[in-house]
């Protein structure tokens, strides 16, 4: 990996051999490094204390001046590691990269950029020697300047004077004046660029090939870890967002609800009362008194059903809504059609296919949440079925189970939404969609929190049905 200059090779005093060192890739170089510390001689096992030498054991051997460096540098990697790999959180993280490359390298400052997502910026993620409140805000485009162009060709840029280097572009608002030399690092990961590693010092000056080579083993040391630490930040900043919107969403859902009990109560008594003065104004006819009072049941019934949800989103919110539902035999076939003539004022546009059974289909449930379940599944098909379209129930039992299908002639559900469909706040139509997207989510987990469960499949006719089921009670 060749570094590029400001000035001619000529003028930084290093011989082909050291351009040779300069000019192997970042990973090749750290790999290297590692290597030749691993071969060299004095890395063997000193002796013991206490123990006798032999007088066949190889006579010791002086340590050279680059085998002293090597370790020196592979004690600094070591320390490192180990430093960065023990942070705490990301700001930790970032500290330490820059204050011990800082010291690892012996020059003044030390400042690492980010690759943005956008792919077209690097943004300051952290700095020890410029100015810290930048971090964050100072941006520099891809290919501009000497970290930019560092980016952008993923090779090493070395500049002796970065005031008289046309490449250098110089940040007011971070920049320092007093530090001439430069050396920008790109990090790689995966073949990914993830930021650059810049280091910078006082003097005019060329930085040696071993503290290029030292930089880039570094800069192939940090690449994984930084991204890493960059990914897990990224996750917890979301998980933290989600947090909060689903904070808000039950502090929301628990001032509405709890809202909504007043203006019930209202309307029940004023159920009442126009069914008080139907009944004084019907007249002779006989059939009015029984109309009126089927009537105001059916409406109070419903304002019940309202005031039941209430409970039961409030319950939710809490944390309680699934912890109190009963496992006790209920009639499922009967649930089915006292629900079915419940919601015959919502299923009037359309005919409904119900054909009861003539015996009992005992199940294990809470019934009361099991025509909640039901109503759900039927008040979708009031807003979603083609109006001239029929709608059909049945129940059968089938392995243990009682079954229950809703469906109606329509195309039904795409296959791809099967499942969809009952995660919160999803709508697969949401032109037609009128709902929140909760009521699938909401009767799948009452139907699981009483042993049972629900689910869509074909209904061999092209289309699809929700398919309903609790255990069946035993003989």
């Amino acid at each position: 990996m060749p570094i590029v200059h400001a000035a001619p090779p000529a003028e930084s005093g290093v011989g082909h051999g050291a351009a040779d060192s300069a000019a192997r890739p970042v990973r090749q170089q750290s790999r290297d490094a590692v290597r030749l510390v691993a071969v060299s001689p004095t890395l063997r096992r000193p002796a013991q204390p206490g123990t006798v030498k032999s007088s066949q054991d190889p006579a010791p051997q002086s340590v050279s001046a680059g085998d002293a460096a090597r370790l020196a540098q592979l004690a600094v990697l070591h320390d490192l590691a180990q430093l960065v790999t023990q942070s705490r959180d990301w700001d930790e993280l970032m500290r330490t990269v820059v204050d011990r490359t800082t010291a690892a390298m012996g020059v003044r400052v030390c400042s690492l950029y980010l690759f943005d997502r956008d792919g077209q910026h690097l943004t300051l993620a952290a700095t020890n020697g410029l100015d810290v409140e930048q971090v964050g805000k100072v941006r520099i485009d891809l290919g501009k300047g000497l970290t930019g162009l560092a980016a952008s060709t993923r090779l090493p840029i070395s500049s002796r004077d970065v005031t008289a280097d046309e490449r250098f572009t110089w940040l007011p608002q971070l920049d320092l004046r007093g530090l001439h030399a430069m050396l920008a690092m790109p990090l790689v990961w995966n073949d990914a660029l993830v930021g650059v590693l810049n280091v910078q010092d006082g003097p005019v000056r060329d930085f040696t090939p071993s503290e290029v080579e030292l930089l880039a083993t570094i800069a192939a040391l940090l690449g994984g870890i930084v991204e890493k630490g960059r990914m897990q930040m990224e996750a917890e900043a979301q998980l933290d967002r989600l947090s909060h919107l689903d904070a808000a969403r039950a502090e929301l859902l628990a001032v509405v609800t709890h809202e909504l009990r007043t203006p019930l109560a209202v309307v029940r008594a004023y159920v009442d009362l126009l069914a008080d003065a139907a009944l004084k104004g019907a007249g002779a006819s006989p059939e009015a008194p029984a109309h009126i009072a089927n009537w105001r049941d059916a409406a109070t019934d419903q304002v019940a059903r309202l005031d039941r949800l209430v409970d039961s989103i409030l319950a939710s919110v809490r944390g309680e809504g699934l912890t109190g539902l009963q496992r006790e035999p209920f009639d499922v076939a009967a649930s089915v059609g006292a629900t079915v003539g419940t919601l015959a004022m919502l299923l009037r546009t359309r005919a409904v296919r119900w054909n009861p059974p003539q015996r009992e289909f005992a199940a294990l449930g809470d019934e009361a949440r099991f025509r909640q379940v039901l109503e759900q599944l039927l008040d979708n098909e009031a807003k979603y079925a083609p109006p001239d379209f029929a709608v059909s129930i049945g129940v059968w039992p089938v392995g243990g189970e009682v079954q229950v299908y809703i469906t109606d002639d329509g195309p039904g559900v795409p296959i791809a939404d099967w499942e969809a469909v009952f995660q919160p706040y999803v709508r697969v139509d949401r032109a037609r969609s009128r709902g929140s997207g909760i009521g699938l989510f909401a009767a799948r987990r009452l139907m699981e929190a009483m042993g049972g469960r629900v689910w869509i499949e074909k209904n061999g006719y092209g289309g699809s049905r929700f398919m309903i089921a609790l255990p069946a009670v035993q003989p």
